[in-house]
C-alpha cells in the first residue's frame, strides 16, 4: 500500500497557509505528539504556542490525537487553547468525523496535519481531506532507533 500526502514538508513551519487558504481551507487538525510538542512531553514551546495563534488568526485549529492517558490528556487540555480530540483512532475516522460534525466542520475545507504516514495521512485520506506529511518536531534529537522506525514506515509514500 502506497500512500500521497497532498503536502511532504520538512517542517511544520513550512505549510503554506495561503494556498490552503485559496483551496478554501477554512480548518487546520493537528496531530499532537511529535507534530505540535515532543512526544508525551505535555509542553509546547514559546515558538509553537506563538505559531498555532497565528494560525487561529485566519483557521480552526484543533488536535486530533490518538493519545488515551487520562493524566497526560489533562495535562495538555490545560495549556491548550483550541478544541481537541483525544483517543481518536486514527486512521480510522469515526471519532474524527464527529468532531467535526460538532465542530460543524465541512470535511472538503479542513486538512489534516501529522508526523505519521500510517495513521494521520492514512486517516486524512480516509475521511476525503488535504493531508500534509510534517517531519517529527523533534527528529533532531530523535534516537537512531526511533528514526529507523520512521524511516521504514515512509516507505509507504509515494512521492
Amino acid at each position: 500500500m502506497f500512500l500521497k500526502p497532498d503536502y511532504n514538508l520538512k517542517s511544520i513551519y513550512s505549510i503554506n497557509f495561503e494556498e490552503l487558504t485559496e483551496l478554501g481551507i477554512k480548518a487546520v487538525l493537528f496531530d499532537l505528539d511529535s507534530t505540535l510538542m515532543a512526544s508525551k512531553s505535555a509542553q509546547y514551546s514559546q515558538e509553537m504556542i506563538d505559531w498555532l495563534k497565528n494560525v487561529q488568526k485566519d483557521f480552526f485549529v484543533a488536535v486530533v490525537s490518538n493519545n488515551k492517558n487520562p493524566d497526560y490528556i489533562e495535562k495538555v487540555k490545560n495549556i491548550s487553547f483550541f478544541p481537541m480530540l483525544f483517543n481518536a483512532g486514527k486512521p480510522r475516522t469515526n471519532a474524527v468525523k464527529q468532531f467535526l460534525a460538532e465542530h460543524n466542520l465541512n470535511i472538503s475545507e479542513c486538512v489534516l496535519v501529522g508526523d505519521r504516514p500510517l495513521t494521520d495521512v492514512l486517516c486524512g485520506k480516509n475521511l476525503g481531506c488535504k493531508t500534509i506529511l510534517v517531519d517529527s518536531i523533534t527528529a533532531d534529537t530523535e534516537s537512531k532507533l526511533v528514526r529507523c522506525v520512521r524511516s521504514l514506515e515512509r516507505v509507504t509514500i509515494r512521492r
